[in-house]
C-alpha cells in the first residue's frame, strides 16, 4: 500500500471542516497511487469523511471519494486517511449511477448539437446555426422504458435558442423536440421531432442595460457596524451571542451546519448535531414532461453549483466569507471563493412592553445571525439560509429565484398544465420539494418526538360558552408511526423532547418544529416520481440515527427505479422513544407560474422554524441590552 507523509493541513484541521484544495488534490493523488486508475475512471466527488458521531475530536482527517469507471460501468467508493496517506476502504458497486458532473452536461450538449437528427429538427424550425442553441440535459429518471434498462448512463434533453448572443434562451423553447442521450457515447438512444411550434416573439430580456429606464428614486442604504460584527470566527467554528456552531461544506449538499449549541448558565447545551438540506425534487405537471423531475441534490451534487457571492449584491453588511472547494473529474480542486456568507442583520422588534400606568417602556430590538449559500441549477437559483436568533430559535428558508421552465405555444393556445406568461410562451406548473435532515440532540442524544395537535372542546357542561380548546400530545413511538403530515386545521407541530432533562416547571426540555408554507404532492401514487422521491409522501419522518442513512432518496438516486432511502429504512420500524433520532422535514413549494414570474422571477420563500419549547426556564432574550440610538441614551 502506497502511503504519503501527513500534510500540515491534515494534521491541523478539524475532522468536520470542509476539505481544502490541497487536501482534495492530495486525496486524489493517494487514490491514483494506490489503485492505478484507468483512463475512463473519473472523480465524481471528494468530500470530508465525517467521523462517527460524538468522536469528532479523536478522528483523523479523512476524505470520502466517489469515482465512476465508465469502461466497467462501476461506481467506486473509497475512504482516504489524509494523515496516514492511505486508502483505508475501497468498494466497487454495479447497478448504480453516481451523480452527473458539469463536464458531462457540457459533453451531452456538444454531442446533441452534432447529431444529424437534431440538426434536421433545427432546420425544420428555420435554425441553421446550432451554436445559438442551448441544450439542457435533464436527469433520465427511471420510468420502466426498455431503453432505460440496459445499464447505460443516460440523460434527457430540453432545447432552447437564444434570441441574441448572451440573451435569455428560455424565451425561445424549441417545442416538440425530445431526446434520450447516452452520456458516455453521445449517441441519441431515442429522438422524437414532433410538429414544430413557432418560436415565441419576445426576447425575455432582464439585464439592467437592456430593460429600459431604471428607477431613479432608489437611494443608497448603508449597513454599517463601526465596532465590527458581534460574531467571531476561528477556522470554521463560529461564536455569536450565546450560539456556537461549525460551518461545513460538502460536494453533495453544499452548506452544512455542525454542532449547533447554546450557552446557558455556564453550560453549552446541544441543539443540533448536524443540519442540511439532504435532497430535493422538482416534478413538472405537463404529461409531455413526465421525465422532468430532477433530484437536484442527489443527482447533480449541488455543492458544485455553488455561486461565488458578491458583497452588496448577494450579502450586505459586515461579512465573513467561507470558501468552498470540490473535485473536478480529474481530481483537481475547483475553488469557489465566497461560497458561504456569514453576517448578522437587524430583525425588528425582539420584545416590548409598555406599562400604561407608570409609563415605563421596555423594548429590545432583535438581530439574527445569517449563514447562507446560493446555487444555480440550470434555470433556477436556490438560496439556502439558516438563521440563529437571540431568543434561542433557529429558522431556515429556501429562496427560489431564476427563470421558470417554459414551453412554446401556438397562436390562441392556452396551456392546460401551466400559465400563459407572455405571447406564445407558457410556464409549466411544478413543485419544489425540499427535505431537510435535522440530526437533533436536544440537550443530549436521548430524544423523543411528540406530536402536538389542538382540539376544540365540545360545547356543553364545563364549556358552556364554547370557547375552550386544548393541546393534545402523542409520542411518536416508532418509525412507521412517525410518518406524519402537517394539519393546519389542528395547528399541528412536533416537539423534540429530552425526557431525562427537566425545566423549572418539571416538563421535559424541548424544541418545536413549526412548519411553514407547505402542501402535498399531486403526482399519482405509484408514479415514477413518487417511487424515486418517496420522501415527498410525508412532511415528517423520524428515524433512529444510523451513520449510513444520509440521503432521503438513497445514496445513488440517478436512474434508480425508486423505493430507496426513507421509505426503505422505516420498514424496520425501530422504536424511537428516548433514542438518538434524526428528524426529516419535507416542505413543498407549489409553483403555479404567473406573468410576474417572467422573465426572471422574484424570490419565493419556503421554510420552517425550530423554536425552544420549555428548553429555557424563561425568556432567554431578557439579557439583550437596550438599543442605543445615534443621539445617545437608549430606547
Amino acid at each position: 500500500m502506497t502511503t504519503f507523509a501527513p500534510a500540515a493541513a491534515a494534521r491541523g484541521a478539524h475532522p468536520l471542516d470542509p476539505l481544502r484544495p490541497d487536501e482534495i488534490a492530495r486525496a486524489a493523488q493517494i487514490v491514483r497511487a494506490a489503485r492505478g486508475l484507468g483512463e475512463r475512471v473519473r472523480f465524481v466527488s471528494i468530500s470530508p469523511a465525517e467521523p462517527p458521531k460524538h468522536e469528532d475530536g479523536l478522528a483523523p482527517r479523512a476524505a470520502e471519494v466517489v469515482l465512476y469507471d465508465a469502461a466497467a460501468r462501476t461506481t467506486i467508493e473509497a475512504r482516504v486517511d489524509l494523515h496516514a496517506g492511505a486508502v483505508t476502504s475501497w468498494r466497487e458497486l454495479t447497478g448504480v449511477q453516481p451523480q452527473m458532473t458539469a463536464p458531462e452536461f457540457l459533453a451531452v450538449e456538444a454531442a446533441v448539437r452534432r447529431a444529424p437528427e437534431f440538426l434536421a429538427a433545427l432546420r425544420r424550425r428555420g435554425i441553421e446555426d446550432a451554436s445559438d442553441v442551448d441544450v439542457d440535459p435533464v436527469s433520465a429518471g427511471n420510468h420502466g422504458l426498455p431503453e432505460e434498462q440496459d445499464g447505460r448512463r443516460l440523460a434527457r434533453i430540453l432545447a432552447f435558442v437564444r434570441p441574441n448572443p448572451g440573451g435569455n434562451a428560455y424565451a425561445r423553447p424549441l417545442q416538440g423536440i425530445f431526446g434520450l442521450v447516452d452520456v458516455e457515447t453521445g449517441e441519441l438512444v431515442h429522438f422524437e421531432d414532433r410538429e414544430p411550434v413557432p418560436l415565441p416573439p419576445g426576447d425575455g430580456e432582464f439585464r439592467a442595460d437592456r430593460v429600459g429606464p431604471l428607477r431613479d428614486d432608489v437611494r443608497e442604504i448603508r449597513i454599517t457596524q463601526p465596532d465590527g460584527p458581534s460574531f467571531t470566527v476561528d477556522g470554521h467554528e463560529v461564536r455569536w451571542q450565546k450560539w456556537r456552531l461549525r460551518v461545513g461544506f460538502t460536494t453533495r449538499e453544499g452548506l452544512v451546519l455542525h454542532h449547533v449549541g447554546y450557552e446557558d448558565g455556564g453550560r453549552l447545551r446541544p441543539v443540533l448535531h448536524r443540519a442540511s438540506y439532504a435532497e430535493m425534487v422538482v416534478p413538472y405537471a405537463d404529461p409531455d414532461r413526465f421525465y422532468q423531475a430532477p433530484l437536484d441534490i442527489g443527482e447533480f451534487n449541488i455543492g458544485t453549483m455553488t455561486n461565488a457571492l458578491t458583497l452588496g449584491c448577494d450579502c450586505l453588511g459586515a461579512i465573513h466569507y467561507f470558501d468552498g472547494a470540490y473535485a473536478g473529474p480529474d481530481g483537481e480542486p475547483v475553488v469557489v471563493p465566497n461560497a458561504i456568507c456569514l453576517h448578522e442583520e437587524d430583525h425588528g422588534m425582539l420584545w416590548k412592553h409598555t406599562d400604561f400606568r407608570t409609563g415605563d417602556v421596555q423594548v429590545r430590538r432583535g438581530r439574527r445571525l445569517v449563514i447562507s449559500s446560493i446555487v444555480t441549477v440550470g434555470n433556477y437559483e436556490y438560496g439556502f439560509f439558516w438563521y440563529l436568533h437571540q431568543d434561542g430559535s433557529i429558522a431556515s428558508e429556501v429562496k427560489a429565484t431564476g427563470i421558470v421552465a417554459t414551453q412554446a405555444l401556438g397562436d390562441g393556445e392556452t396551456p392546460e398544465f401551466g400559465t400563459l406568461l407572455a405571447p406564445n410562451l407558457g410556464g409549466i406548473n411544478h413543485q419544489h420539494v425540499f427535505c431537510a435532515r435535522l440530526d437533533l440532540d436536544v440537550d443530549g442524544a436521548a430524544n423523543t418526538v411528540v406530536e402536538v395537535d389542538t382540539e376544540a372542546v365540545p360545547q356543553g357542561p364545563g364549556n358552556e360558552h364554547g370557547n375552550a380548546w386544548r393541546t393534545v400530545k402523542r409520542a411518536l413511538s416508532s418509525e412507521l408511526r412517525a410518518r406524519r403530515r402537517i394539519d393546519p386545521f389542528r395547528a399541528r407541530g412536533w416537539l423534540v423532547t429530552n425526557p431525562s432533562r427537566r425545566n423549572a416547571v418539571g416538563e421535559p426540555v424541548a424544541y418545536k418544529l413549526v412548519p411553514g408554507d407547505n402542501t402535498v404532492s399531486f403526482a399519482a401514487p405509484g408514479s415514477a416520481m413518487r417511487r424515486r422521491a418517496g420522501f415527498v409522501d410525508h412532511h415528517l419522518w423520524v428515524t433512529r440515527y444510523d451513520a449510513a442513512e444520509r440521503y432521503p432518496a438513497g445514496e445513488y438516486p440517478y436512474q434508480h427505479p425508486g423505493g430507496d432511502g426513507l421509505p426503505r429504512w422505516v420498514q424496520a420500524d425501530r422504536p424511537l422513544e428516548q433514542e438518538d433520532l434524526v428528524v426529516w422535514y419535507t416542505m413543498n413549494h407549489h409553483h403555479v407560474p404567473r406573468p410576474e414570474d417572467w422573465p426572471v422571477m422574484p424570490v419565493a420563500r419556503i421554510g420552517f422554524e425550530l423554536k425552544p419549547w420549555g428548553f429555557f426556564d424563561r425568556n432567554p432574550a431578557l439579557d439583550v441590552p437596550p438599543s442605543e440610538p445615534g443621539g445617545g441614551g437608549s430606547c
